[in-house]
């Protein structure tokens, strides 16, 4: 029977990129990242790397050193009760300096080679499976395989979204997000299969038929479901089955949640869209202008000090104020 996996890219999943990794100390886990293996582990899932490496055609780095890397990131996660399952790296890029790894591959993200070999070796079910990265290319990657997709928006890096990108089926902050995220798709998938099965029927047998010791009926396998197939089944059978006012409480019901879904979302946004350099820099100024201000309140008060000292004092404040308000437009405009 096929298992279910949960595919991850490497960089800024579940470790810092300062670049172009050469060396296994340059190696540094992501807050959270070993927490969120062992949860997406006790879960049941397959844990797979699915990463593009074209260092190794940029000659940045050796097949040798890049297996050295990856043996350290099994190990420092090993250390933590985190195992990984399979690495799949691509070597591979169109403009290498290496011949040997100088060209296009389906291995190579956004094309979905990776998680399809993955998925033909380790016997994966892709139609339950996740693709979990922080670029549109793992998203397409993953949904060209069948897989659900989460995209990471991470606030130390951002990903633009062109034209031809496919919409992630899920988005969070950081892997800990994506790890509730599948949470949440999986006891929903539970409880729905839970409700579509048949309760045991007892046979009845007539006075004229001896009664015989029968085994009970073997359970036939579930059938597998992608948490989306079972929402929908989910919400189609709510239409049919309940009565108006089930029904008109479960669709409150759901609305409230699409509410604070949306409103979660909208904060965790916000939550690190609030600081910029330029709001920053704008609110050091206007502090300037505030020292300035009584400097020459300051002045005034004090009658030896000549009249120019004051109007020095008051015109510093005002190229500051003007300068403050400069940097609070042009942080509004980013």
């Amino acid at each position: 029977m096929s298992e279910k996996a949960v595919f991850l890219d490497r960089d800024n999943t579940l470790i810092e990129d300062p670049g172009y990794i050469n060396s296994p100390t340059q190696i540094k886990l992501l807050s959270g990242a070993v927490e969120a293996l062992v949860e997406l582990k006790k879960m049941g899932y397959k844990l797979v790397i699915i990463t593009n490496q074209s260092a190794i055609a940029r000659g940045i780095v050796t097949v040798k050193v890049l297996d050295q890397i990856h043996q350290k990131l099994i190990q420092l996660l090993a250390q933590k009760g985190a195992y990984i399952d399979k690495i799949y790296y691509c070597p591979y890029h169109p403009d290498g300096v290496i011949p040997e790894y100088r060209k296009e591959s389906e291995l190579r993200k956004p094309n979905p080679g990776m998680i399809l070999t993955a998925a033909e070796e380790m016997d994966l079910d892709l139609s339950g499976s996740w693709m979990v990265g922080d670029s549109y290319r793992d998203v397409t990657a993953g949904k060209a395989a069948g897989c659900m997709t989460i995209m990471i928006n991470s606030p130390a890096t951002k990903s633009y979204k062109k034209p031809q990108d496919p919409v992630p089926d899920e988005h969070a902050v950081n892997i800990k997000e994506a790890v509730n995220i599948i949470k949440m798709y999986d006891r929903n998938a539970r409880k729905t299969i839970a409700k579509e099965t048949p309760p045991k029927t007892h046979s009845y047998h007539t006075p004229e038929i001896e009664k015989t010791d029968q085994p009970e009926p073997v359970d036939r396998p579930m059938k597998t479901y992608t948490a989306k197939a079972v929402a929908v089944k989910q919400e189609r059978e709510d239409k049919t089955e309940a009565e108006p006012e089930e029904v008109h409480s479960g669709k409150t019901h759901r609305l409230l949640e699409e509410m604070l879904k949306h409103l979660k979302s909208e904060s965790r946004t916000d939550m690190f869209d609030d600081f910029s350099v330029m709001k920053f820099i704008a609110g050091a100024v206007q502090i300037g202008v505030l020292f300035c201000l009584l400097l020459s309140l300051w002045f005034l008060m004090d009658h030896q000090r000549p009249i120019e000292a004051v109007q020095t004092a008051i015109g510093y404040a005002i190229v500051l104020q003007l300068m403050a308000i400069a940097f609070y437009i042009m942080r509004d405009r980013k």
